[in-house]
């Protein structure tokens, strides 16, 4: 029986970018411009892994917002993201010689997020990654935001790999809870500073990319698989 090939999922936000600054401050510039609710930065952390779409209900509380005037407020916040961004754009310390790393040792590699398009393959450009990921996924792929499986699950669907196959990178504690959901092994993320204790339902945390070896993930995948 030929086992299925080792397959690694990463998040973007907080992965592959330090994106944290760049989204607060796009939703504080689209509440200044549009006249709805600021976000405490405590609020912010609480929306990590959720759709833009679902954020944006929760911003104008009491009224009920057209489809289309949904569209609009998240076009413009993403816009602005965006610009905020590109003019600081900060790469995951290792991260790039990790997906490398894992490419010449013959995994399957995708790329899950609930973002936009743009957002997703602007870092991913940025990083010079596009060409290695065999699978993108992002908010226009999925109805429902982490924890929901749904991004994880598609990844896998795409690549035609069972779940169990599958290890995903994330710096979000819904973003580990959809993994596990999914029943893929989850990998926290969590950057110096940051509480471990949040992450306990991961399956593995680390603070540096540079951790993660490509053998030791194919090894868990093919333990958990039941493969010698």
């Amino acid at each position: 029986m030929i086992s299925p090939r080792p397959t690694v999922i990463f998040d973007v936000d907080g992965v592959l970018v330090d994106s944290y600054t760049a989204h607060f401050h796009s939703w504080l510039a689209l509440a200044d411009e549009r006249g709805c609710h600021r976000l405490t930065e405590d609020e912010f952390r609480a929306t990590f892994g959720r759709t833009s779409r679902e954020i944006i209900r929760e911003l104008w509380p009491g009224r009920q917002l057209s489809t289309a005037e949904i569209a609009d407020l998240d076009d413009r916040k993403e816009e602005l993201f965006r610009e905020m961004l590109l003019a600081d754009f900060r790469p995951i310390p290792g991260v790039r010689q990790l997906i490398v790393s894992l490419k010449q040792a013959g995994f399957g590699l995708a790329a899950g997020s609930s973002g936009p398009p743009p957002n997703v393959l602007l870092t991913i450009d940025q990083l010079q990654v596009r060409d290695l990921f065999d699978v993108v996924v992002t908010g226009v792929d999925v109805q429902r935001g982490k924890p929901d499986p749904e991004v994880f699950q598609t990844c896998a669907q795409r690549l035609q790999v069972p779940c169990s196959a599958c290890a995903v990178v994330e710096d979000a504690v819904v973003g580990v809870e959809a993994a596990n959901r999914a029943g893929m092994f989850s990998i926290a993320y969590v950057a110096p500073g940051r509480d471990r204790g949040l992450f306990a339902h991961a399956g593995r945390i680390v603070q540096h990319m540079s951790e993660l070896v490509p053998e030791d993930i194919r090894s868990t995948i093919l333990q958990r698989l039941g493969v010698d």
